[in-house]
């Protein structure tokens, strides 16, 4: 049992980072994004024996995220109206090197505009660099749902970029 948990403790510091990533992209909040990786994780842990650790863990724990976050945006008190628009209480030593992309800022805004299924589909194949045949494992459907969501999601993010830009430019 020893040896199990602290299997689990470095599988965590291990991955933690990655999977906070993407629960973050697919969900588009930092605050709901930890909230989903700590349900993910309680999940992980009580089925930890079962996962095969030889295998691949981190893509059963990025199934387990994913599915969390799509899950959560159902919940009726995650209708929330966002809080982007709050400003935020970052020290000037923060040392974020994404910090001032514009490019970074049109891709999160964008992404935002996509359905929860899409959002997921683009995150998986493009962000997590992951195959059709993966994506379709971790969200469960067929490989042509996720290349149409995909293709559906691309067209949707350059639609709504093209928009920024426009709107951003000086006339």
């Amino acid at each position: 049992m020893v040896d199990r948990d602290q299997e689990y403790v470095e599988f965590v510091a291990a991955a933690s980072a990655s999977l906070r990533r993407t629960a973050f992209l697919v969900c588009g909040d930092w605050h709901r994004a930890d909230d989903v990786v700590q349900d993910a994780l309680c999940k992980l842990y009580r089925s930890w024996a079962k996962v095969d650790r030889d295998g691949n863990p981190l893509a059963y724990a990025r199934r387990t995220v994913v599915n969390a976050a799509l899950d959560s945006g159902r919940r009726p008190w995650r209708r929330e109206v966002p809080t982007a628009d709050l400003p935020t209480d970052r020290s000037s030593s923060y040392d974020d090197p994404a910090v001032g992309h514009a490019d970074r800022d049109e891709v999160l805004t964008a992404l935002a505009t996509l359905a929860p299924r899409q959002r997921a589909c683009v995150v998986l194949r493009y962000y997590e660099d992951l195959s059709v045949e993966q994506t379709a494992q971790i969200l469960g459907c067929s490989e042509g749902t996720v290349k149409s969501q995909a293709a559906r999601g691309l067209d949707t993010l350059r639609t709504a970029i093209d928009q920024v830009r426009r709107i951003g430019r000086p006339a």
